[in-house]
């Protein structure tokens, strides 16, 4: 049972820390260790994520901090609910589509390896990228649709694509772009755990293990928080590329396990 809350915790730290939620080292790491059922980590992960996110931007909030771009930030949010519902629909179907119950952990890992790798090579690649500033607030609420679909299907929370997004199309430093996914975060999963639970798509999980998982999300949210301020914007992208790595070789080793 301890490892559920060390590895939220863990993942919510760096979560914080990078802007990435969390979801994006939960999800791989606990379908590597099959703890639980695919859909039941894909829940897990997404409550850990969604509370770890409300407690680190409500406590922006309240501490009067001014990184996140409320003008286009919130549509962005509004479209990533909306894309929260989504994915949470796309999941459904294909996990109820297959008689393997394997499958669906099969294609997430494929699309997180896929999705993880351009993010690496973005990053990697990022001060030589022209980055643009998206104005328009349809356009906002598309982006934060897409984003919000795919982290919903994923499993992931918000996870590093959130941050190319931001750095390419709003042209915004590491630590802003980071407080930015995390309001995107919240927004799309709290979307995505509603309609889960209301449309009784809900999987069977152990509530001790939901308990345990939320509490390291919050603990991850108070540490992340705190070593967020004291890193530079350097510490913080070598962190992030170096988590980056380690997701895509744990990823294509579960899509390995799954397609068996």
């Amino acid at each position: 049972m301890l490892v559920f809350f060390l590895v939220a915790l863990g993942a919510s730290v760096v979560g914080a820390i990078c802007g990435i939620g969390g979801g994006v080292i939960i999800k791989p790491v606990l379908d590597l260790m099959k703890l639980e059922t695919v859909s039941a980590i894909s829940f897990l992960s997404s409550c850990t994520v969604l509370t770890m996110s409300c407690y680190s931007v409500g406590r922006s909030m309240l501490g009067g901090e001014r990184r996140v771009a409320v003008r286009t930030g919130t549509p962005m949010a509004i479209g990533a609910a909306a894309g929260g519902l989504l994915g949470s629909r796309l999941f459904s179907l294909i996990r109820d589509m297959s008689t393997n119950p394997n499958a669906v952990g099969s294609v997430q890992a494929v699309c997180l390896a896929a999705v993880t790798l351009g993010t690496l090579v973005y990053t990697v690649n990022r001060q030589r990228i022209r980055a643009h500033s998206v104005n328009s607030l349809a356009a906002c609420a598309v982006i934060g649709l897409a984003l919000g679909c795919m982290s919903s299907f994923l499993g992931i929370g918000g996870g590093p694509i959130n941050l190319v997004v931001l750095y390419f199309f709003f042209g915004m430093d590491t630590k802003t772009a980071a407080a930015n996914s995390l309001y995107i975060i919240l927004f799309s999963q709290a979307a995505s755990v509603l309609f889960t639970v209301l449309s009784g798509a809900a999987p069977a999980f152990r509530w001790e293990v939901l308990g345990l998982m939320a509490a390291g999300g919050i603990g991850g949210g108070i540490i992340g928080r705190a070593l967020n301020k004291k890193l530079d914007e350097r510490a913080v992208d070598r962190l992030f590329i170096a988590l980056m790595a380690v997701i895509i070789v744990i990823s294509v080793m579960n899509a390995i396990r799954y397609a068996r």
